[in-house]
This record gives C-alpha cells, sequence and structure tokens, in this order.
C-alpha cells in the first residue's frame, strides 16, 4: 500500500508539472511582447529544470522541456556557443523523452542505420508528437553543431523520421513536420545534392496545412528556396506578405511576430544579396 501510495504522489507531481509546463507554453506562445518573453523565459526555464529532477518519469514533460528550450535558442539566441548550449540540452532532453514514451526508443543514435530505419517507418499515429518533439530538436542540434562532419552524418536518420512524422500527419504542428521536409532540400544548391524544386512543393504544401495563418512556413520558404534559387519577385512578395499580416493567432501570436520581424531583415538585406 505504501507503494501504492507514492507511486500516485509521483504521479500528482508529475500531472502537476506537466500542467505547469503546459500552461507556460500556452502563455509564451500568445504572448504579443517578444521582450518580455526574452527576458523572462529563462527564469522559467531554470524552474522547468528542476521540476524534471533526476527521477522524473514524465515522457511528456521532457518532451515540454526540449521544446521549450530549442524554441528559446530559436528565436532569441544569437551567440553561436550559447545556441549550441541550448541544442545539446533540447536534444538531450528530446532523447530522454523517446526513450521514456516511444516503444524502443532509446539509444537511437547507436543504433545501427538499417534497424534505425526499420524502427522510424514502424512509429504510429501516437507517436507522433514524441517523434516530432524528437526530431526538430535533432535538427537543431545538427543545425547549431553544422562545423562538425560527425553531426552532418546524422541527417539522414532525422530525414527518416520526419519523413515518416510528415507520412502520419503532414499536418501536425501547422504543418511543421512538412516544412522541415522542405528546409531539407533546400540546404544545398542542386550541384550539392538539394532539390529546391522538391523543397519548394513541400513549402507550399505546409503554407496550406498551417492555413496561412503559421508565417514562419513563408519566412522559410523566401529564405530557402527563394534565396537559393535567386527569385528576387518570389522573396519579396512572400515577404511583403508576412510583414502585413495579422500576427494574432492563437499559440501563433509570439512566433509570428518573430516571423514578420526576421522578413523585415530578409527584406532589408535584399539588395546586398540578390
Amino acid at each position: 500500500m505504501l507503494i501504492v501510495q507514492l507511486t500516485g504522489c509521483a504521479s500528482l507531481v508529475n500531472n502537476a508539472a506537466q500542467g505547469f509546463a503546459d500552461n507556460l507554453s500556452d502563455a509564451i506562445l500568445n504572448s504579443n511582447d517578444p521582450q518580455l518573453v526574452r527576458d523572462g523565459a529563462p527564469s522559467f526555464l531554470l524552474l522547468l529544470d528542476s521540476l524534471l529532477g533526476e527521477d522524473s518519469r514524465s515522457a511528456d514533460l521532457f518532451a515540454a522541456a526540449a521544446s521549450l528550450n530549442g524554441a528559446y535558442s530559436a528565436a532569441f539566441v544569437s551567440e553561436p556557443q550559447r545556441q549550441q548550449i541550448f541544442a545539446d540540452k533540447a536534444f538531450t532532453l528530446a532523447q530522454r523523452a523517446a526513450c521514456l514514451g516511444l516503444r524502443d526508443g532509446c539509444d537511437l543514435r547507436e543504433r545501427e542505420f538499417a534497424p534505425y530505419k526499420e524502427w522510424a517507418l514502424g512509429l504510429k499515429e501516437k507517436d507522433v508528437e514524441l517523434g516530432y518533439e524528437l526530431a526538430t530538436a535533432w535538427a537543431g542540434w545538427i543545425q547549431a553543431n553544422s562545423d562538425d562532419w560527425a553531426a552532418i552524418a546524422e541527417l539522414e536518420r532525422v530525414k527518416v523520421l520526419m519523413g515518416r512524422i510528415a507520412e502520419l500527419a503532414p499536418g501536425y504542428s501547422y504543418g511543421g513536420p512538412v516544412l522541415y521536409l522542405g528546409v531539407f532540400e533546400t540546404l544545398v544548391g542542386p550541384a550539392q545534392g538539394g532539390r529546391p524544386e522538391v523543397g519548394k512543393e513541400h513549402f507550399e504544401r505546409a503554407i496550406e496545412l498551417g492555413d496561412g495563418k503559421f508565417l514562419p512556413a513563408k519566412v522559410f520558404y523566401a529564405r530557402q528556396y527563394a534565396r537559393l534559387v535567386f527569385d528576387r519577385e518570389l522573396h519579396d512578395k512572400i515577404l511583403s506578405e508576412v510583414v502585413g499580416a495579422d500576427p494574432q493567432s492563437d499559440g501563433l501570436t509570439l512566433i509570428n511576430l518573430i516571423a514578420q520581424e526576421q522578413a523585415r531583415e530578409l527584406l532589408a538585406s535584399a539588395d546586398d544579396y540578390f
């Protein structure tokens, strides 16, 4: 009975912590004050670390922590060394979440590629949330360590995983899985193995899946595709749409405001680029 009671207490703590993480995410994503989030989020990230602890067994809580750390870094951290620190942390948390919440989800990086691919292709719809969190954190970690060929070599694993998530739930997170597929195809030009036109199809589908409300999809379309193929007309058209859009949308307000800042910066640098 004591063991049952202790287990119940642990469950209550985990539920409360998960509720806090969810509420925090909602508050951040719906904020219309990026500077407030920039200044205040680090304190909450530290508090979230304390809720995790050494004995936490909540895959969802680890996934929430990974998401918040990755999102904060992408939005507000510009120093490469700090970006790497945040990326390492987010990826570690996402791996922990996968190990706890996905069947046979531990030690995925050490697994031979063929059995890893078999595992990824075997994921089900119930695995989408944790699988997507792992894939995004993994991609962020590779980007932060892009000067390390060993890290770049892991990109193929991310592509397989994200491809499976896109098959299962292409509209998840406002078309996020499809958006990532577009980014993967436009990391380099055709001469280096990139497929810009395939990427273009992914970007346009992602924008459609997000009902045009997820403004970062258009920013990626302009930055990754239009700049890669030197299409100034498309570049300026898409970014002007972003700048002129209403950023207010449930769960998207903050990220849309940041996307508008990025769009203005890209437009301002267009004369130098093209």
